[in-house]
């Protein structure tokens, strides 16, 4: 049975909010209670780890959406002082509530409504001219509902600030531009607040990426405002580069991201601060390798109805390899894993290797719904097995009927003819005259879809004779998905390898997410992730890892290195794949909040000092 660490520590009690004189903790990011990207994985992960070191003195602030946040949000009364500030900003025309985030930790949440802060817009835009000269445009729609989040948490600290007595030190820690657009006016206005200000991408760095494959060498010389103009971001950017250069204190989650935040925003921060997850423990070591085999199980029934009908091959000498994140084609590497099957293809033919890959390419992009044919066949598979259950119950009763009565039974009789009519049927109707789907979704525009059109330069066609096989997803899998029926975690579970080697990435939750189930990852030097691997654990390939080195290489190197390292994994046996995993799974603690964490503490130690509490 898995035990999972705890680290939210006692429940708190509706009226603790610490001692006069201690310091308060608010970390304000547009994820809080509304899951939209990886953002809302550091917070949400993060949360028990901050609950067992602040208590009820750590509290997190983010806009309320009427669509997504009550589904992760219970709203209850506010303790203490915070109950007159949030009956101050709504008596100001705030929309403010106060309760708990509903995840392991429930951390005390403050919701400000965007919406409730429209009535200003106009005259925040100007304070932020006048203030920072920033022009902000009136028609972009997420620009306006950010601007009017942050005026509503400027007057929230304002209030708190005025409202407390006696004063206590107070830390706000702000994640991405859109939340911290209040961070600008809190220092103009003076607050006693301590700010921090973490970016986990640049706005202009993720544009830049896209459009030039040496980003990196070409960093100190990138123009970023006329960029900026030239991408139609200038106000994002520039929001950006006011809440870096006027926060206390300005962190970053990776070594490869704070060269952005230099030449791009103006300011090298202080500090790196490495995401982590909460990590589930076993109390065996065979128990994690129990849910890699019942996941694969899964798997494995999927792609006997993808690939069966057609021609069949030995599930027990096929490896699931597999990548997934937004749609970004280059930014995510989905264009170097291509290129890199296409070559083990090749090889894996060349040398006879005898296995079969499976690669699964799991992201969103815009389809109208499941292919018909695909879900036919997924549907006759499942006919198919409950059919073969029938016959196996009616062979098991027929056996025992037959024993009990001491006769050996004949083979005739212990099928029904109905059922042998039934399975023949079946069997017939099966097989088609087709190759596999490439894509197991009707895109709405497959003729300039870049991943198919590179599937297609590659020949990667899931020919029979093809080792390489491929299965592009184009949504996200849930446990509601009618092809897998699994949520994404068992999905990662029940695979051999995740891909990985990203051209942009700070960070990279995917292969960690990898690492924390178990599972060996690729990852490259220009995500985050891939540059503290090579940074704080240099014997990374032994723990299952490997680090694609693309920074200061050429595509050709990176994707010859890539495949090379694939054919290896290729030719291991089960035995050591099974050491693989277990030497992943033993390098899963170091990425623990519980270790992790330990970096937001020092931050938050240094940013009082720095703001002299």
């Amino acid at each position: 049975m898995g035990v999972q660490a705890s680290l939210a520590g006692p429940a708190l009690r509706p009226d603790d909010i610490g001692k006069p004189g201690e310091a308060w903790l608010f970390e304000v990011a547009w994820e809080v209670c509304q899951q939209l990207g990886g953002i809302y994985t550091v917070i949400r992960s993060k949360a028990p780890a901050m609950i067992k070191r602040w208590g009820g003195r750590y509290m997190v602030i983010g806009p309320y959406d009427p669509l997504l946040s009550p589904g992760e949000f219970e709203e209850c009364p506010a303790p203490g002082v915070l109950a007159d500030v949030v009956t101050a900003l709504r008596s100001d025309g705030i929309d403010a509530r106060f309760g708990t985030w509903l995840i392991p930790g429930k951390p005390r949440t403050i919701l400000l409504s965007p919406d409730s802060a429209m009535g200003r817009l106009a005259e925040t835009k100007y304070r932020i001219w006048e203030h920072h000269q920033i022009g902000l445009p009136g028609d972009d729609a997420l620009v306006n509902r950010v601007v009017a989040f942050g005026d509503a948490v400027h007057r929230f600290f304002r209030e708190l600030c005025a409202r407390q007595t006696p004063p206590r030190p107070i830390i706000a820690h702000f994640h991405e531009w859109m939340a911290a657009t209040a961070l600008p006016e809190i220092r103009h206005d003076r607050l006693p607040v301590a700010t921090v200000f973490t970016t986990h991408a640049t706005s202009l760095g993720r544009y830049e990426a896209m459009t030039d494959p040496w980003f990196y060498d070409h960093l100190p010389t990138v123009p970023w405002e006329a960029d900026a103009r030239r991408f139609n971001i200038e106000p994002q950017v520039r929001l950006e580069r006011a809440a870096a250069l006027g926060a206390h204190l300005l962190t970053t989650v990776s070594d490869i991201t704070a060269l952005e935040c230099e030449y791009l925003l103006g300011r090298r921060p202080e500090r790196v601060l490495p995401n982590g997850l909460n990590i589930e423990r076993f109390v065996a070591m065979h128990e994690f390798q129990n849910l890699h085999r019942q996941y694969k199980a899964r798997i494995s029934r999927f792609v006997m109805a993808h690939f069966f009908p057609s021609y069949s091959f030995d599930l027990d000498r096929t490896l699931y390899l597999f990548s997934s994140g937004r749609y970004e084609y280059r930014n995510k590497g989905f264009d170097l894993t291509i290129e890199a099957l296409a070559r083990l293809n090749a090889r894996m033919k060349r040398d006879r290797v005898d296995k079969t890959v499976v690669f699964f390419l799991i992201t969103r992009a815009p389809c109208r719904s499941i292919n018909a044919e695909v879900l036919r066949c997924r549907a006759l598979l499942e006919d198919m097995h409950d059919t073969c259950d029938l016959i196996k119950d009616q062979i098991g009763e027929a056996v025992f009927q037959a024993a009990a009565t001491a006769q050996m039974p004949r083979i005739e009789d212990l099928v029904t003819e109905e059922a042998r009519l039934r399975l023949r049927r079946m069997i017939h109707g099966w097989k088609v005259d087709r190759l596999p789907f490439i894509v197991t979704h009707d895109l709405v525009d497959d003729v300039h879809d870049e991943v198919l059109n590179q599937l297609r330069r590659c020949q990667l066609f899931n020919r029979a004779e093809d080792p390489v096989k491929v299965v592009y997803h184009p949504d996200f899998i849930t446990p509601s998905n009618p092809l897998f029926g699994i949520d994404y975690d068992q999905f990662v579970r029940g695979c051999h390898l995740g891909i990985f080697p990203s051209a942009y990435e700070p960070w990279g939750y995917t292969p960690l997410e990898c690492v924390a189930r178990g599972i060996p990852a690729v990852t490259s030097d220009l995500s985050g992730f891939g540059s503290y691997l090579v940074r704080h654990l240099p014997d990374y390939q032994r723990r299952g890892l490997f680090v694609v080195h693309r920074r200061g290489n050429t595509y050709e190197a990176s994707a010859e290195e890539l495949a090379n390292w694939l054919l290896d994994f290729t030719r291991l046996e089960r035995r050591d794949r099974i050491s693989l995993r277990n030497a992943v799974e033993s390098s899963a603690d170091h990425f623990d909040w519980s270790n992790l964490g330990q970096c937001y503490a020092d931050v938050h130690d240094q940013v009082r000092q720095v703001a002299g509490m």
